[in-house]
């Protein structure tokens, strides 16, 4: 049943979702990795707002490209028998740790506008922060919300 009521049927419904949960997740998870990199100052959240819109095209395009895979290591973890809430977090574990991956090079590309070796050259020492950070925020704020949403819009 949660299956059902809590996440979307048809594309629609996965566009909402997915622009849900990538509204919050940029907005948070991108101020606090730039915060925890440079500083937490009014000016480096200032400067963060105004590369947020290329960060969340590039999240929007990860995910797409991401989903497949995602479900995949998803379905070799969990079994069907197992429970709403095992399925969603194990989820949301692969698909963080598959975009992490990416964003850690790519959100360090945007965020610095220019293209470096650097972001590979530190990536062991970034990635376990960046993934922390991103799996926090989609399990206990981005994910909950829009499963939240979903729910509202089944009932109506």
């Amino acid at each position: 049943m949660q299956f059902y009521m809590k996440l979307p049927r048809n594309k629609k419904e996965f566009a909402l979702f997915m622009g849900v949960i990538s509204i919050i997740s940029v907005n948070i998870i991108a101020p606090l990795i730039t915060c925890f990199e440079v500083g937490f100052h009014f000016y480096v959240w200032v400067n963060t707002l105004k590369v947020i819109p290329f960060i969340w095209i590039c999240v929007i395009a990860l995910v797409l490209i991401t989903y497949k895979p995602a479900e995949w290591l998803t379905a070799r973890i969990v079994v069907k028998e197992d429970s709403f809430n095992s399925h969603i977090i194990v989820n949301i574990l692969c698909t963080v740790f598959l975009m992490s991956i990416f964003l850690t090079v790519i959100g360090t590309w945007i965020g610095t506008r220019q293209v470096s070796i650097e972001p590979i050259r530190m990536f062991f020492y970034k990635w376990p922060r960046n993934f922390a950070i991103s799996f926090a925020v989609e399990l206990f704020i981005a994910q909950p919300i829009a499963r939240m949403v979903m729910l509202k819009v089944h009932h109506r």
